[in-house]
């Protein structure tokens, strides 16, 4: 079989299916080749979906007619001065326009500042026409009629009209919010626009305009620079939380991307705040030395790759759990909003999928897992425990647990319940508490205490699991686990570079009570597990250890299943619902939330406490 050379047309058309995949796609090219040439205001037309019409028309630098002729060229391009290796625009493969070309009719016009007249070029199927003068604004003007009409079964994998302009939209946005200083306008065919007005260095503003007021009411900033990569940009409270990662907006050097790395240390940042199925908001910016990140990876280049992906993974956990423990604590704007639209005479009833209902729902209530890793075999119980965990000695964990617990002991070694009449203390709101001073209890679950501006109310069982849980983490943390011995060590065969990385981290691993040594090239013998596990499968525990360390070179593995457990012993150790607490206890367990990190939600990130204003008050009896 003889080898020939390709046409530059059937070429182009090639490089159309990686680069050009839907209207989506070309419109991003667009985009960003109008950022690139400096453009302040982008506007956007499509009708179809963006495969009868695209027009982008910026206020760039334009191009004169030398320019145009060769833009429409294969691997032709103004953005690769530093070479691969120092990328600091978003286009620069030099493919978009003529795999646009290829597969459309594409027309280019143009006139860059201080010219006289602009210049236009079309190029229809892949034919090239000349270069011809024609009127032109200063900036340039691209339109790309039907897409794809010279592939056909192309236009056979596209979706709906109103998916693809969905998925323009959401292109936009993504753009929206990297270029707060950009005007962008989306118009369609039935006269509906989106418009961004630009907010100048104002990125929450911008990026209010795209989440909604909501976001800015519940987002914590981050700014944080390790090793020169630095993060900064906002993330949402962790009761703030959507059913789907549609709201997790993340920049390299301003591109965005959809990177598995990043969106796997965001799930992990959040691990034992969010509830199973829900997903945090969050809109973060990195900023690295572009010779230590490749974005030539793909070339819809929405994937990359770090040089040291730990360090981009450990700047963004620690960043982000610093932050939420420093201001991630208050409840979410939305909750209180539920509640006082619930009073209001002309609210409906509630919809089974709105505000923290639904959320408790998908956590699959209390007794839900949490975390990852695997749940123990059987339930834990403090009675069947010969270890005792939550008493004085144990695993170790006494003195955390004893003073997570406070004066809420348990209900047995408790004085005698006060009765329904008797006065609370007469303790008050002070600035420095937050939570305010207890006021009443409520059917013996909810602790109503008063703020200096409103009212706090308290799922008291919740609060005082998520007390019971920081505590015995911190326990976790700071002291060796006890290990139980095998009787006959179990021996794991893996491959040999699986045992080396097993190896690395025998040391960690041994303070968690999991004792491992090498047996042979390709193999390990498991001669201790943690006690706290009780019987447990040591070679899946192993190997999952294996596959997670080839991957992220962790070992975080163990410590999941561990953290499950303590999350486990601490919601049934912690103080129940249905119990009447005395006046001192609920002041006592305020003061222990506002001095705990992450007590704003219990283990199953479901709220702990829900705050309404005293304006919100006065307005639902008309005093304001």
């Amino acid at each position: 079989m003889a080898i020939t050379l390709l046409s530059e047309t059937l070429i182009n058309q090639i490089a159309a299916g990686e680069v050009i995949e839907r209207p989506a796609s070309a419109a991003k090219e667009l985009i960003e080749n109008a950022l690139d040439a400096g453009a302040t205001r982008i506007e956007i037309a499509t009708a179809g979906g963006g495969k009868t019409l695209l027009r982008v028309v910026d206020n760039g630098c334009g191009m004169g007619p030398e320019d145009l002729a060769l833009a429409v060229r294969r691997h032709c391009t103004s953005k690769l001065d530093g070479g691969l290796f120092d990328i600091r625009t978003l286009g620069f493969r030099g493919e978009a326009l003529p795999s646009i070309g290829s597969v459309a009719r594409l027309t280019i016009a143009s006139r860059p500042a201080g010219s006289d007249h602009g210049a236009e070029i079309s190029v229809h199927g892949g034919v090239v026409q000349a270069v011809r003068p024609t009127p032109a604004n200063h900036g340039t003007v691209v339109e790309v009629r039907d897409l794809f009409f010279a592939t056909p079964a192309r236009l056979k994998f596209m979706k709906t009209e109103r998916a693809e302009a969905a998925a323009i939209s959401e292109v936009v946005r993504r753009m929206a919010i990297a270029f707060p200083g950009v005007r962008f306008l989306l118009s369609g065919p039935d006269r509906t626009t989106l418009e961004f007005p630009a907010t100048g260095d104002d990125r929450l503003a911008r990026i209010a305009q795209v989440l909604g007021r909501d976001f800015r009411d519940n987002a914590i900033e981050i700014n944080a620079e390790r090793d020169e990569v630095r993060l900064t940009g906002f993330a949402g409270v962790p009761t703030f939380n959507r059913g789907n990662s549609l709201h997790q907006y993340v920049f390299v050097n301003g591109r965005p991307v959809q990177d598995k790395l990043i969106f796997s240390a965001l799930r992990g940042a959040y691990a034992e705040t969010i509830p199973h199925g829900r997903y945090p908001v969050a809109v973060l910016s990195i900023t690295i030395d572009p010779a230590l990140v490749d974005v030539n990876v793909h070339p819809a280049k929405s994937d990359v790759r770090f040089r040291d992906p730990g360090l981009v993974r450990g700047l963004l956990v620690g960043a982000i759990r610093q932050a939420l423990a420093a201001d991630g604590d208050r409840s979410s704007t939305l909750g209180a909003r539920g509640l006082v639209n619930a009073f209001r005479p002309e609210a409906s009833a509630p919809t089974s999928g709105s505000g923290f209902a639904s959320a408790a729902r998908s956590s699959g209530g209390y007794g839900g897992q949490t975390g990852y890793g695997q749940a123990p075999s059987a339930p834990w119980a403090a009675e069947r425990s010969p270890y005792r965990p939550l008493e004085t000695g144990g695993l170790g964990f006494g003195e955390a647990a004893q003073a997570a617990f406070g004066s809420f002991a348990p209900a047995a070694r408790m004085a005698p319940e006060p009765s329904a009449s008797q006065p609370m203390a007469p303790e008050t709101a002070r600035p420095e508490h937050p939570l305010g001073a207890a006021r009443a209890q409520l059917h013996e679950n909810y602790i109503v205490a008063q703020t200096d501006d409103g009212l706090v109310i308290v799922d008291q069982h919740a609060a005082h699991e998520r007390l019971v849980y920081e505590n015995l983490r911190k326990g976790l943390s700071t002291k060796a686990l006890p290990a139980q011995a095998l009787l006959i060590p179990d021996i794991v065969d893996l491959a040999e570079d699986d045992c080396d990385r097993l190896m690395v981290h025998a040391e960690e691993l041994s303070r968690l009570g999991l004792t491992i040594e090498r047996f042979g090239p390709g193999a390990v013998a498991v001669r201790e597990t943690p006690a706290m596990l009780g019987e447990i499968d040591a070679a899946g525990l192993i190997r999952q250890l294996a596959d997670e360390l080839a991957e992220w070179d962790t070992a975080n593995g163990l410590a999941g299943r561990l953290e499950a457990l303590a999350a486990t012993m601490a919601c049934h150790g912690s103080v129940r619902s249905g119990r009447r607490l005395r006046p001192e206890e609920m002041n006592a367990l305020l003061r222990q939330m506002e001095a705990t990190p992450g007590s704003g939600q219990c283990n199953h990130g479901r709220p702990t406490y829900i705050e309404i204003k005293l304006a919100d008050i006065e307005r639902l009896f008309g005093r304001s």
